[in-house]
């Protein structure tokens, strides 16, 4: 008989290194996805002829709305015996993300690449958000911030040789970075083939090597399945979450709105401002301006790095303080980095920026997520986890339709301001943190002699079954 519930749910085993880094290792295929994107997709719709940069990117945020709630519900509502629970979204993401990022430098007009963005960036998230629900899983809670850290490791790694790709390729390889006009640049083209198979080979090493606890009770899970089954059912569930949320994912709500309108500012303006502001050119066809648009692409580098390296300190400086203060540090740096870039002149100085926002990067991705787990019920963490990413695309919303306005009416057609807006709302973001109520403050491990075992429900999925 299956142990009841809450008592199974309280003692799940903490899980080896190699576990652990099992279930994470598809973050670095799936942040090859977005580092490209974000990284390369304003290059290519300048290169295209866009002039509106940030409203073509409200395709994607549009997108993520609809799918990574009804995403979340769905996976809390599947289970296969083989393929488990989040594994079969894994799957599916990772084969669309790969296709979309096969054909997304082949677009011949500007419509096309916003419409490949709209695809590119929905199947991206149909991978992302069930590895998220992953952690809360599969992971007691005192080990959930090494779970989301070790996510935030290879999603570093992973964009860190992503973002660098078009530099590698061209300096390293003699792979052209300018094409005639309307063209996408060759570099740009083979960085995203190679993206491509990187993604669909990280996703299905954890889904290979990754093995999910069944429901508690397989006859309740299958009624209450049947219950709630249909599309209809899940859209209207996943957007009623909004008003259902647990208090502490809504203090988190407004942490994550301001961080996040700090970070599309910076994806959707680095290069114009880097290459208008730095190297005085925005002619999109000059080598001058794609010399400044690679540089970009190593400054993501710098960032993704740091973030890695920054993820593997976040556990020890959380447990020193507490996670409020460690996400409150963190912004602040990223903010300062933002910031700085108004204040310089020397291209190589931006790595010096880029500490900054890698150290705050590493802690979006995993302290504001370490929190939520354990103020959400276990049934419902893939639900939760898809409407809490509303807090990711609203501001992502609110990017595309003022920024732009802001950047030429306001700051003068000068981006880079756009870019000191988006630091001051990355502080905003941090001291906001301080009023969080963090409702599972990090604890120790369990000692020997806690008296309720590791129940054996949740110690059996996780052996390896011959020939996986």
């Amino acid at each position: 008989m299956a142990p009841p519930a809450a008592a199974a749910t309280r003692h799940k085993p903490r899980l080896s290194f190699w576990q652990i880094w099992n279930m994470s290792f598809g973050f670095l295929g799936i942040q090859f996805g977005f580092a490209l994107q974000n990284a390369n997709v304003s290059r290519i719709f300048e290169t295209l002829g866009g002039t509106e940069i940030a409203l073509y990117w409200l395709a994607a945020p549009l997108t993520g709305l609809l799918v990574q709630p009804i995403i979340g519900y769905l996976s809390d509502r599947t289970w296969h015996p083989r393929w488990g629970r989040r594994r079969p979204f894994f799957m599916i993401g990772a084969t669309l993300a790969s296709l979309a990022l096969l054909l997304m430098p082949n677009s011949s007009t500007l419509w096309m690449a916003v419409g490949m963005l709209w695809i590119m960036d929905s199947s991206i998230n149909i991978s992302m958000e069930p590895f998220r629900a992953l952690v809360g899983d599969l992971l007691p809670d005192e080990q959930r911030t090494t779970g989301f850290a070790a996510q935030t490791f290879f999603i570093g790694v992973g964009a860190v040789v992503a973002s660098m790709l078009p530099y590698i390729l061209t300096n390293y390889f003699e792979v052209p970075n300018t094409a005639p006009a309307g063209q996408i640049p060759p570099s740009v083209k083979y960085s995203f083939y190679l993206g491509a198979v990187a993604f669909f080979a990280a996703v299905a090493w954890t889904v290979a090597r990754t093995r999910e606890y069944p429901p508690e009770n397989l006859e309740e899970f299958e009624a209450e399945k049947r219950r709630t089954a249909g599309f209809a059912h899940g859209f209207r569930e996943s957007f009623a979450g909004i008003f259902q949320m647990p208090h502490t994912m809504r203090q988190l709500a407004v942490v994550q709105f301001f961080s996040w309108l700090a970070l599309f500012s910076m994806w959707i303006y680095t290069t114009k401002a880097v290459t208008s502001h730095i190297y005085h050119t925005t002619d999109a066809t000059s080598k001058l301006y794609n010399e400044g648009a690679d540089w970009v692409g190593v400054c993501f580098a710098v960032y993704n790095g740091v973030s890695a390296i920054a993820a593997l300190l976040l556990p020890a400086i959380a447990r020193a303080t507490s996670r409020r203060f460690t996400h409150m540090l963190c912004l602040t740096a990223g903010g300062l980095g933002l910031i700085s870039i108004f204040f310089i002149s020397n291209p190589q100085m931006l790595l010096l920026s880029m500490i900054g926002v890698g150290i705050a990067w590493a802690s979006i991705l995993s302290v504001p997520y370490a929190m939520l787990a354990g103020a959400l019920p276990a049934n419902k963490m893939g639900y939760y986890m898809g409407v809490f990413n509303f807090f990711i695309v609203i501001p992502q919303v609110v990017a595309g339709l003022i920024l732009g306005w802001f950047t030429d009416h306001v700051f003068g057609g000068r981006p880079e301001l756009t870019l000191v807006l988006g630091g001051c709302s990355m502080i905003l973001s941090g001291l906001l943190t301080l009023r969080v109520a963090d409702t599972e403050e990090i604890r120790l491990p369990p000692s020997d002699t806690d008296p309720l075992p590791p129940s054996p429900a949740y110690d059996a999925p996780l052996r390896r079954e011959p020939g996986v």
